[in-house]
């Protein structure tokens, strides 16, 4: 016959116990700092997303913002850009996207854009006299052309300009990011 005995705790086994857990706390209460410390702080938060009032934007206007260290451009559309973006068939485009899905429903004159060349990150051209051949934007270092919403239309480019996440806080303003 097989004696099964099983010994009781003993004062010893929960002094290890309660040892270890101090340890454990005190481990962790010092690691806390650290980790902690790699979470970006105010200020970078504070780039994150940018807000800006849209309402003195004119029709046919183009206006540049600085967020997160790019520029964005602003671009409140005229009915005949809109039209003119959304004639374009998709077989045209290096990049297929349609005008619509780079805005954002109900608000079709909105056009916000990264404005980094998708080529070799230069800073396209969009004032009056510098839009190009398809009215959008023009890249003088290679020659890259944007229509009016954005996408690549002719030149080395590869990508259309990219579109942040954008959200209308109101009828004036909007917030980047």
């Amino acid at each position: 016959m097989a004696n099964t005995h099983t010994a009781e705790p003993t004062r010893r086994d929960f002094l290890y116990i309660a040892t270890g857990a101090a340890g454990a706390v005190g481990a962790a209460s010092l690691a806390w700092p650290f980790i902690a410390q790699m979470n970006p702080d105010a200020s970078a938060l504070a780039l994150a997303s940018l807000e800006v009032d849209v309402s003195a934007i004119k029709p046919g206007q183009i206006v540049t913002v600085k967020w997160r260290g790019k520029p964005v451009f602003i671009r409140n559309r005229t009915p005949e850009e809109i039209e003119a973006a959304r004639k374009v068939p998709l077989g045209e485009l290096k990049d297929p996207q349609t005008d619509e899905a780079r805005v954002q429903k109900g608000r079709d004159n909105w056009l916000i854009v990264v404005g980094v060349c998708t080529h070799l990150g230069c800073v396209p051209l969009g004032g009056v006299g510098q839009r190009g051949e398809y009215n959008g934007w023009f890249c003088p270092c290679h020659g890259s052309s944007y229509d009016t919403s954005g996408r690549i239309r002719k030149g080395p480019a590869p990508y259309n300009l990219p579109v942040p996440s954008v959200q209308f806080l109101s009828d004036k303003v909007v917030k980047i990011g």
